[in-house]
């Protein structure tokens, strides 16, 4: 089923290579290719995380100047999600053990489900997985949340025929302290993760 841009363009036969490579200017390079005619056209461009204004598991507001000069991680969820989110949120694990203790590090976990993962729900679920510091559970108005998944070139929006209700990427998005998002990764896949922590490695 289409979601929202990116899927909508995949449903038009539009083929999205995104990949991970650094260069001098600690940009981010991004390989887009397109289906135009029956041939594959590549394009490549320098994507910024976009700016934000949410709440967090503890009530307070978080936009991007809070995060200035930090490595960190973006993910969308729901707390009622029956599907891949515990597989997510496993492996976000992993990461966050790793680097629980760095100060210059962060992971934003954004929810698609804002009416029942309130503040006080974010706390308790947080509280349940053990989370201290360093990972933001954020919530706010639903169609700001659906527009920054789409600023960040994923999916995520209400669908009653999706388990729980709703459909999302399961990526993790790498962002470097300059803003620059580096990289994607499949945060169902161990593999896929374990280059997420060589790749924050590198940034560090």
């Amino acid at each position: 089923m289409c979601v929202r841009k990116i899927s909508i363009l995949v449903c038009f036969g539009i083929l999205f290579s995104i990949f991970y490579s650094c260069s001098d200017t600690g940009k981010k390079s991004v390989s887009v290719k397109r289906v135009v005619d029956g041939k594959i056209v590549e394009d490549t461009a320098i994507y910024v995380a976009p700016t934000f204004k949410f709440v967090n598991q503890f009530g307070d507001t978080i936009t991007e100047k809070d995060i200035a000069g930090k490595i960190f991680i973006a993910d969308f969820f729901f707390i009622n999600c029956p599907s891949i989110c515990p597989r997510m949120k496993s492996q976000m694990l992993r990461v966050y053990e790793k680097y629980r203790n760095r100060k210059d590090f962060l992971i934003l976990s954004h929810t698609i489900d804002p009416k029942r993962d309130t503040v006080e729900a974010l706390n308790a679920y947080a509280k349940k997985l053990d989370i201290e510091g360093g990972w933001y559970f954020l919530t706010g108005d639903k169609d700001e949340l659906y527009s920054i998944a789409d600023k960040y070139l994923i999916s995520a929006e209400e669908d009653p025929q999706s388990p729980g209700g709703f459909a999302h990427s399961g990526n993790f998005i790498l962002v470097d302290k300059q803003g620059n998002i580096r990289g994607y990764y499949d945060g169902t896949n161990e593999e896929s993760v374990n280059k997420l922590i060589k790749d924050i490695e590198k940034l560090q």
